[in-house]
C-alpha cells in the first residue's frame, strides 16, 4: 500500500507541473494586472512601465513562470511611485509555499488572503457534503427498495427536476420564497446574504442560520444526482446471487442491506464524492456569489476580475493538489470497501 501511494505521488508531480504551466499561460492571456492596480483611476504610462518592470511582466514567459515557480528577487514593488517599496521581500517560489504578494490587498501575501477564506468555505462545504451523503443514501435506498411504486415515481420526477435545474435559478428561487415572501407573509424568514448579522455578531446561531439557504441550494442539486446513482447501483447489487444467498441463510434484512448490499453498491458513489470534495474546497462559485458568503469561491471571482495572479494561481494550485490527494484517498477507500481490490 505504501509503495502504491509513493508511486501515485510521483506520477502526480509531472501532471501538476503541466497543469501549472497551462494555468499560468492562461492567466497571462486573460488580462493586464497593471491596468487594475490603480483601482478606479487610470494607470499613468509612467506607472505602468515601472510596475511592469517591477512585477517582471516585461520578461519572457518562461522566465516569468520560473520566477513564479522557484522564486525571484524582483518582488519589491513601489505601488504609488514615492520611491519606497510597498511590498517587499525576496520571493521563494510556489514550490516552497510562497504564493507571492496579492496585487489587490496591499501588504498581504496571497497565502494570507486565501487562508482567511478557507475556514468559511470548509464550514459551508463540509456541512453541505454531510447533508448530501445522508439524504442521498436515505432517498436512494428507499427508492430502490420500493421500485416502481408511486413513491419511487415521485422521487424520480423530483430528482430529474432538481438535477436539470440550474443552481443559480434554485438559489434565487429559494431567496424569493424563504427570505422575501416569508418575511412578507409574516413568517420566520431566513437571511439571504452574508455569514452573520453585523448587529448581532458572529455567533454560532447566526452562522448556522445564514448557512441554511446556501447549504440547501448546494445540497438539493447534488442529492438529486447522488440518489439516482445509489438507486441504480442498489438495484444491481440486490439482484446478485450473494444477496439471495445471504437471505437464504436467514440473515436479517437490515444486515443484508447495510453490510452486504450497501457496501458493494457504494463504490461508484465513492468516486463521485472524491471528485466533488476537491470542487467543494474551491467553493461553489455561483452559490457563494449569490449568497455573499465570504469563501474561496467568491474570493476567486473577485480577484479574477482584477487579474490578481498570485491569489488566483494560489487557489488553482491548491485545487489541483486537492484533486490528486482526494483521488488517492478514493483509491484507498476502494480497497477498504472491496477486499478484492489490492494495490500491493
Amino acid at each position: 500500500m505504501g509503495r502504491y501511494i509513493i508511486r501515485r505521488v510521483l506520477q502526480a508531480i509531472p501532471l501538476l507541473f503541466f497543469i501549472s504551466i497551462v494555468l499560468f499561460f492562461l492567466m497571462g492571456q486573460l488580462g493586464d494586472p497593471v491596468a487594475t492596480m490603480g483601482g478606479r483611476r487610470v494607470t499613468r504610462p509612467s506607472d505602468r512601465e515601472r510596475l511592469t518592470r517591477q512585477l517582471g511582466l516585461d520578461q519572457p514567459f518562461y522566465k516569468q513562470y520560473l520566477y513564479w515557480l522557484v522564486g525571484n528577487d524582483w518582488t519589491t514593488i513601489d505601488m504609488d511611485g514615492d520611491g519606497i517599496g510597498d511590498t517587499n521581500g525576496t520571493r521563494r517560489g510556489i514550490v516552497r509555499g510562497d504564493f507571492g504578494m496579492s496585487l489587490m490587498k496591499r501588504g498581504q501575501t496571497a497565502w494570507d488572503v486565501i487562508w482567511d477564506r478557507v475556514p468559511n468555505t470548509l464550514l459551508l462545504m463540509v456541512t453541505a457534503e454531510i447533508v448530501i451523503i445522508i439524504f442521498a443514501l436515505l432517498i436512494g435506498i428507499f427508492s430502490a427498495l420500493r421500485q416502481y411504486t408511486a413513491a419511487d415515481h415521485m422521487i424520480t420526477a423530483v430528482s430529474f427536476v432538481g438535477f436539470s435545474t440550474p443552481i443559480f435559478f434554485f438559489a434565487l428561487l429559494s431567496i424569493y420564497i424563504f427570505s422575501v415572501n416569508f418575511k412578507r407573509w409574516g413568517l420566520p424568514s431566513l437571511p439571504a446574504v452574508g455569514m452573520f448579522d453585523p448587529q448581532v455578531g458572529k455567533t454560532p446561531g447566526q452562522v448556522a442560520l445564514h448557512m441554511v439557504l446556501p447549504v440547501f441550494t448546494i445540497a438539493f442539486v447534488s442529492i438529486a444526482a447522488y440518489s439516482r446513482y445509489i438507486r441504480s447501483t442498489m438495484l444491481e447489487v440486490l439482484n446478485q446471487d450473494y444477496i439471495r444467498t445471504a437471505k437464504a441463510k436467514g440473515l436479517h434484512g437490515r444486515q443484508v442491506l447495510l453490510v452486504h448490499a450497501l457496501k458493494n453498491a457504494s463504490l461508484p458513489i465513492v468516486t463521485l464524492i472524491g471528485l466533488d470534495l476537491a470542487l467543494l474546497l474551491g467553493g461553489a462559485l455561483v452559490t457563494e456569489r449569490i449568497f455573499a458568503w465570504p469563501g474561496m469561491g467568491r474570493l476567486f471571482l473577485d480577484h479574477m476580475q482584477r487579474f490578481d495572479t498570485p491569489v488566483v494561481m494560489g487557489i488553482l494550485v491548491i485545487l489541483s493538489i486537492s484533486v490528486v490527494v482526494f483521488q488517492i484517498i478514493t483509491d484507498l477507500t476502494y480497497a477498504l470497501l472491496d477486499p478484492r481490490i489490492r494495490y500491493d
